[in-house]
């Protein structure tokens, strides 16, 4: 098969897989059912973008499937911009327009590195009147924490790598990627 008809260019790097779709799909499964158990009233999901959309897609009919008819809305944070590490500040790009005094929300993201981005959405939330607001992650990295927060859903506990696929990215590249991986040092371009 050619580079043509894998869709790769001959300089990108090599991708390291850390999670593979099926074990992603399988949690999401179980993170469902764990959302499920925790008896959401009213629930309406916050999607953190851009990083959570496949993560978020995911998730919810997975949820779905479980039981849940969760009303869905999307919210675009920024700690980071261009970089790789984050700015230590959040900024609202594009906030929901659902009401949510009074309503469960589950906040999804990506992953809970800093906790500033979370942490930043979940106080806006609770200040907007929201009865119980959850927090849902694919990644953790406990480690890496600079304010206090933890998450209520957690897919899996994350190596200290700079993760692509599945919606994350370097650069705006390898979002469309089935599985989770990290590009190994030196080979990022």
């Amino acid at each position: 098969m050619s580079e043509a008809d894998t869709g790769e260019q001959a300089a990108s790097p090599r991708i390291d897989v850390l999670f593979d779709a099926e074990t992603i799909a399988a949690r999401n499964r179980a993170l469902a059912d764990e959302i499920v158990a925790a008896k959401p009233e009213k629930l309406v999901v916050i999607a953190v973008l851009k990083g959570s959309f496949v993560f978020a897609a995911d998730l919810i009919r997975a949820m779905h499937d479980a039981g849940l008819a969760p009303e869905v809305e999307f919210i675009t944070l920024s700690s980071y911009r261009d970089s790789q590490v984050s700015a230590g500040y959040v900024t609202v790009l594009r906030d929901i327009d659902s009401e949510v005094k009074g309503r469960d929300v589950l906040l999804i993201d990506d992953i809970l590195e800093s906790g500033r981005t979370l942490a930043f959405a979940k106080d806006l939330l609770a200040a907007r009147g929201a009865r119980r607001v959850m927090v849902c992650v694919l990644l953790e990295k406990p480690h890496k924490r600079a304010v206090q927060i933890e998450a209520d859903f957690v897919g899996f506990q994350c190596p200290d790598y700079f993760v692509v696929g599945y919606g994350m990215d370097v650069a705006h590249a390898y979002r469309q990627l089935p599985y989770i991986g990290h590009i190994p040092d030196g080979e990022i371009v």
